[in-house]
């Protein structure tokens, strides 16, 4: 009896780290906008921070031209294409808090970036 409960307790301990890495990563994968109009990828990186950019438009093409990040207070950013702009960056997940934190998040509507941070309801 005792063997059996010291083999279930080393179970359920090795798998709260798999747990726990699962949850990490469920912000991973391929995300819709809210407005409907564009999808964001998000990955992790080598350092288990989590970046995401643009891979499609529901309308890439401005006057025939792809769409750039005009609205970029940066003169020198101005003419960046949309598509493949890296819109989420740094995002780290708190196992602590259930959430990701210490990112930024960039948004092209107005060119402004802000401190943010990410959770499932």
């Amino acid at each position: 009896m005792i063997m059996k409960k010291q083999i279930l307790s080393l179970t359920v301990l090795l798998f709260i780290p798999l747990f726990l890495y699962a949850q990490a990563d469920k912000i991973t994968g391929i995300w819709l906008t809210e407005e409907g109009n564009s999808q964001v990828e998000i990955k992790k990186d080598s350092e288990d921070r989590y970046f995401g950019k643009i891979i499609w438009l529901e309308e890439p093409l401005e006057n025939g031209k792809p769409k750039v990040d005009d609205e970029n207070p940066d003169p020198k950013l101005q003419s960046r294409p949309l598509l493949g702009l890296q819109l989420v960056e740094n995002f780290r997940y708190s196992s602590k808090k259930g959430n990701w934190q210490q990112g930024l998040i960039y948004d092209p509507d107005n060119g402004k970036t802000y401190d943010c941070f990410v959770w499932f309801e």
